[in-house]
């Protein structure tokens, strides 16, 4: 369980990147940024996997391919849409803190698959973590500026792209850890890269049909007046899609076939607090008062959390002796 314990604090520190790639890419789209992050996803996906893609694919079953439909879609492009949405709208810290629900709401969905904890043996824990972003959202609308024209419209719009994200977010990570778990007949590397292949198969379809409706915006005079670098977006996006994507979902699928899902729900808790330290490292400022306490207050609802799971496990696990081999 420590095992995928660390691979869940892994890929929160890549997943964290994500939230501020949108004030790296402002000049572009969510819908722009999702099609160019999936497209090189799948594009690295194809590459890594070389040769033994046919016969890969070969061992798709209906209920694979329709797992991948909608996980492409729910964890990844509708997902990250509506994330970059929401930090163009409602800003870096809002947005991801409202992500940062996710150890809730995913607790409390999975609160009756095999290996979670009756939820009174995490009430504590789920309270410090709701103390937490209770503190970082007073400091966020306290140090608002709410009064100017058409501000509060755009900052009311971008939480609820984030409680799009949100809700997208906490479905995908069920479903695909119980998958993953039913369906033991894909390596997790294997299914990363499935994954990313039908991710970036589907982000093509939709930039193609997007183009062929939006091609003078992006090729034609209006495009080249916008002055936006093409070659940055690639070099973003495709970095982004290696660390957060390749790298970072398959310790994610690691983490969700060695830890209770209750537990990968207080993992995800990670990205939070990686998104705000890459924002406050990119706004050059130092983290207020509120925002110090959130962060205290985050980490050790996560550590109870684990200390909760690793006691329960040690309960059930035969005793071992450790040695050398």
């Amino acid at each position: 369980m420590w095992n995928g314990i660390l691979c869940g604090l892994l890929a929160g520190a890549l997943w964290g990147m994500v939230f501020v790639v949108p004030e790296l890419l402002a000049a572009f789209s969510p819908l722009e940024m999702a099609v160019g992050r999936y497209i090189a996803y799948g594009l690295i996906a194809a590459a890594l996997t070389g040769r033994k893609l046919p016969a890969l694919l070969r061992r798709l079953d209906r209920g694979d391919c329709y797992a991948l439909l909608r996980h492409a879609l729910s964890g990844n492009i509708v997902y990250y849409m509506l994330l970059a949405l929401g930090v163009k709208l409602a800003g870096v810290a809002p947005t991801s803190l409202i992500i940062g629900v996710l150890p809730i709401s995913v607790t409390l969905m999975g609160r009756k698959d095999h290996g979670a904890l009756p939820l009174r043996r995490l009430a504590l824990p789920l309270l410090v973590v709701a103390a937490g972003i209770a503190c970082i959202n007073i400091d966020v609308f306290s140090h608002s500026n709410s009064g100017a024209t058409g501000e509060l419209g755009s900052k009311l719009l971008g939480v609820l792209c984030a409680t799009g994200a949100l809700l997208c977010w906490s479905w995908y990570t069920l479903d695909n850890a119980r998958y993953l778990k039913r369906n033991p007949h894909f390596g997790s590397g294997e299914w990363s890269a499935l994954y990313g292949l039908a991710s970036g198969l589907i982000a093509l379809l939709i930039g193609a049909a997007a183009l062929a409706v939006f091609h003078a915006d992006v090729t034609g005079a209006a495009g080249a007046a916008s002055g936006r670098d093409w070659t940055s977006f690639w070099i973003v996006n495709s970095l982004l899609a290696l660390g957060a994507s390749v790298i970072g979902n398959h310790l994610w699928n690691v983490a969700s076939r060695r830890v209770p899902i209750t537990l990968s729900g207080q993992l995800i808790l990670f990205e939070t607090l990686f998104a705000l330290l890459y924002g406050f490292i990119y706004q050059q400022q130092l983290p207020r008062p509120l925002e110090v306490a959130a962060m205290v207050l985050l980490a050790s609802g996560v550590l109870w959390s684990v200390r909760a799971h690793a006691l329960d496990d040690a309960k059930l696990s035969p005793s071992t002796t450790h040695g050398a081999g």
